[in-house]
């Protein structure tokens, strides 16, 4: 399945202009570092929601601890700035108790791919309509330098000095090995090309993950590098085949952003609702014969 939507016309769309980022701005003025990546996600995300056509109160972002996380804060939408690791299944809770909204997760990699981890197996098979945004800066930023699931092996700073000895985690490998139903990559440097990303993964009709290499220029400025090996994901690739997709995941150069994977199936909600149904059809109460009976 080719993409829906290319960056340009994405743009073209919105009318040449992207939307403006005002739409969702809480008045809130991020604290993030001079030339943080999460200065341009944030700008993104917001592009991407009006672009779609979506109201500020029927959007719901949770966000776990870290860096990222301050995002809730920062959008203007309701937001729930939760513990740590523990957005999804929050999010989830919400989905469930409101699936009429939008649901977004912002985290962090040390937020989502480590204390919170266990989480998306469980996302990826239930799939709720839910979309997760990774801001993957490969560090522990907030809590000053610390190795995180995807730092690089060999890796030195001030709480490494003799260097990380363990190899990174794969969460493409991961996502899509779990089976979730909806998995990209997207480069915070490349704007363009991450809010197309961003509209097709909130558009679509299930769990979506969104893995954004996220340059933290304080504790690892990652630009150069990232700026040479980030490509797109090649032209006909097929975004059905969740093994060709993991086959590009493999890869770490170049590193492919845009749409590995995507598949449309059952949401929680349905399996919730005919679950419901099916009680509803078995037990048919009365009110007046509940009464009488325990009268």
């Amino acid at each position: 399945m080719a993409s829906s939507l290319s960056p340009a016309e994405v743009l073209q769309k919105a009318g040449g202009v992207a939307p403006s980022p005002s739409l969702f701005n809480s008045g809130l003025k991020p604290v993030w570092c001079a030339g943080c990546g999460s200065y341009g996600v944030l700008a993104t995300l917001r592009k991407s929601l009006a672009f779609l056509g979506l109201r500020a109160e029927n959007i719901m972002i949770t966000s776990g601890i870290g860096c990222s996380s301050r995002m809730a804060a920062y959008m203007g939408t309701y937001g729930f700035h939760t513990v740590h690791g523990r957005a999804v299944p929050i999010a989830i809770g919400g989905y469930l108790a409101n699936p009429g909204l939008t649901h977004v997760v912002v985290g962090g990699d040390g937020d989502i791919f480590s204390i919170g981890g266990g989480h998306l197996p469980h996302l990826a098979r239930r799939n709720p309509k839910i979309t997760v945004f990774v801001l993957d800066n490969e560090i522990y930023g907030l809590t000053k330098g610390q190795a995180s699931p995807t730092t690089p092996v060999s890796t030195y700073a001030k709480s490494m000095p003799m260097r990380l000895p363990e190899p990174p985690l794969n969460p493409g490998l991961m996502c899509l090995a779990y089976d979730i139903s909806f998995f990209a990559r997207a480069y915070a440097g490349r704007p363009p090309e991450m809010l197309d990303v961003m509209i097709q993964a909130l558009a679509h009709p299930g769990a979506a993950i969104v893995q954004i290499f996220n340059p933290c220029l304080t504790f690892n400025d990652m630009r150069e590098p990232w700026g040479k090996i980030v490509k797109p994901v090649p032209e006909g690739h097929d975004e059905s085949n969740r093994f060709a997709a993991m086959a590009l995941a493999s890869s770490q150069d170049p590193l492919y952003t845009g749409v590995y994977y995507r598949s449309v199936r059952p949401t929680l909600l349905d399996a919730v609702e005919q679950t419901r149904a099916r009680v509803m059809q078995r037990a048919k109460p009365d009110l007046q014969e509940l009464i009488e009976q325990y009268a």
